[in-house]
């Protein structure tokens, strides 16, 4: 079943996701740009990290609560979920070249030459990001074959020093500054 809507510039063919292939699927999903956060912690003295481009901000300002999606596939989240805080750490353009590596297979290389602090609660932070959070976990709910994870803001910082980093079409950008941009560059 496929439904077709078309707009000046082309034409485009919904298809419908139950006859869709999940590689459709991703590319679809991959379209959307979003934001990537590192959450991290000290897990029996081991330090842990996930890296989310699920992550959500504004969930809540009352009170203050942030969310993040989960595969149930991930093999880090049953370690990380068990800590008593998290940190939450937005990706800034100064971890493009680092980004891969924090979600690696091989957890003891993920943090390898990655600056980063460790707060006396555990939740573990990566120097240079534009964000850090501590949050507790607040909700887990099921959705399909992710889990959302519903996060209580505990403390924060930003640092507007750093430019974020996007995930889109499976790669990782640096957003620029429009303050910074050469106004040469402006039309008008």
């Amino acid at each position: 079943m496929a439904t077709t809507v078309t707009n000046r510039e082309s034409d485009h063919v919904l298809i419908s996701t139950h006859t869709a292939d999940p590689t459709a699927l991703r590319s679809a999903f991959a379209g959307f740009p979003s934001g990537v956060a590192a959450l991290a912690a000290v897990v029996d003295g081991e330090p842990q990290v996930l890296l989310a481009s699920s992550f959500t901000v504004g969930v809540s300002q009352d009170p203050p609560l942030v969310l993040f999606a989960v595969q149930h596939s991930s093999s880090t989240w049953p370690q990380l979920r068990q800590a008593a805080h998290l940190g939450v750490s937005v990706l800034g353009s100064r971890h493009a070249e680092r980004a891969r590596q924090l979600s690696g297979k091989d957890r003891s290389r993920r943090l390898l030459d990655i600056d980063h602090q460790v707060q006396p609660s555990g939740a573990l932070l990566l120097e240079h990001s534009p964000v850090w959070l501590e949050c507790m976990i607040e909700n887990e709910y099921p959705a399909g074959d992710h889990d959302i994870i519903v996060l209580r803001v505990e403390a924060m910082a930003t640092d507007d020093a750093h430019s974020p980093l996007v995930w889109h079409r499976r790669g990782f950008l640096s957003l620029t500054d429009p303050a910074a941009a050469d106004p040469r560059d402006a039309v008008g």
